[in-house]
């Protein structure tokens, strides 16, 4: 397993991580990835210790906090040999105050995702998403004092804008607060949207990219192809919510990975994966299976690399023109932070 530095940390993670979105399978909102029960889990984990991928990510509101509950009882009396991470800000019950990132539900939420760890810490700790109501500063001084009391030891934000993220950095800048050190974001050859403005930001700043959902919502799993009647799958992806996708960028993404694919004996999902690997700035992919099978497939992702050419034809044919003001600083690249040329 090859590990990569987790931004500017001194954390150490492996290139794949194992999303647990598929643990539990409860409720309405974030539970139909899958329904893994304890013995499925735990078989799951195995194989990934047994690769060397020891890195396990979940977040509070996966099947109504079932999923951490199932990780926590898959990797217990092993702890010591996996790195965690899990989510807050999410809506969790009824009351204003079970959403957000406020001091009150921040704290309340890390201590009810340690209770259903089964552990004493969280190692990479994750503000779901941005939250406009509450100051900055009140957030990271809450994401701080958990620091220093041992129950969290890095923080990270998934899905903010760019702008979001730098007041978050200058803030913790200013009061000397625990910084950022981990982006976790969506980023595929099937939307490359991340690279307009959040990863230069990530190589300026020193973020560690952690990607979600690297095979486009399940469009990249080669089971989508020209003439496969799939139209439902390619417009909602693996699970309904996806972001929207025209058919044919898909398919001219997918017949050039079907070449890459025979040319190097790869899966069309391996090498969707290798690509996102050779990417600037990230750190791990957080990769999913429902099953052993589906899990070793995506392990294959590892331990090859795509030639520069064959790099270059998958750029070419996911790039997408992008909106302003990116398509104007296009015209003065010589200016842009390298390796992230337009």
């Amino acid at each position: 397993m090859e590990f990569r530095q987790l931004g500017r940390s001194g954390l150490k993670v492996p290139a794949l991580c194992f999303g647990t979105g598929t643990f539990g399978g409860v409720g309405d909102m974030f539970s139909k990835w899958g329904a893994s029960d304890v013995a499925e889990a735990t078989r799951l984990v195995d194989v990934c210790l047994e690769s060397g991928l020891n890195f396990f990510d979940t977040a509070n509101v996966y099947s109504r906090g079932a999923s951490e509950e199932i990780l926590g009882q898959a990797v217990k009396g092993r702890r010591d040999q996996v790195l965690i991470s899990t989510k807050g800000t999410f809506t969790t019950g009824p009351s204003p105050n079970d959403k957000g990132s406020s001091r009150y539900n921040l704290i309340r939420a890390c201590e009810a995702s340690l209770k259903r760890l089964g552990t004493d810490h969280i190692d990479l700790y994750f503000m779901h998403g941005f939250d406009a109501l509450t100051p900055v500063d009140e957030q990271l001084r809450t994401l701080d004092d958990l620091i220093t009391a041992g129950k969290i030891r890095y923080i990270g934000c998934s899905n903010y804008s760019g702008w979001h993220v730098m007041k978050a950095l200058a803030t913790s800048e200013r009061y000397g607060l625990a910084r950022y050190a981990s982006y976790q974001g969506y980023y595929s050859l099937l939307h490359r949207e991340y690279e307009w403005e959040l990863m230069p930001l990530a190589l300026d700043q020193g973020l560690g990219t952690m990607v979600w959902s690297p095979l486009g919502w399940g469009r990249l799993t080669g089971k989508i192809r020209r003439g496969s009647n799939a139209s439902g799958r390619i417009a909602q992806g693996g699970a309904a919510g996806g972001p929207p996708v025209d058919d044919e960028h898909l398919y001219a993404i997918v017949d050039v990975l079907d070449g890459v694919a025979a040319e190097t004996g790869k899966s069309v999902a391996q090498v969707a994966l290798n690509w996102l690997l050779s990417r600037p700035s990230v750190s791990t992919l957080v990769i999913g299976a429902r099953n052993e099978e589906q899990l070793r497939q995506n392990l294959g992702a590892l331990g090859w690399q795509l030639s520069a050419e064959q790099i270059a034809r998958l750029d070419v044919a996911s790039q997408r023109k992008p909106i302003y003001p990116y398509w104007h600083q296009m015209d003065f690249n010589e200016r842009n932070p390298k390796p992230t040329a337009w």
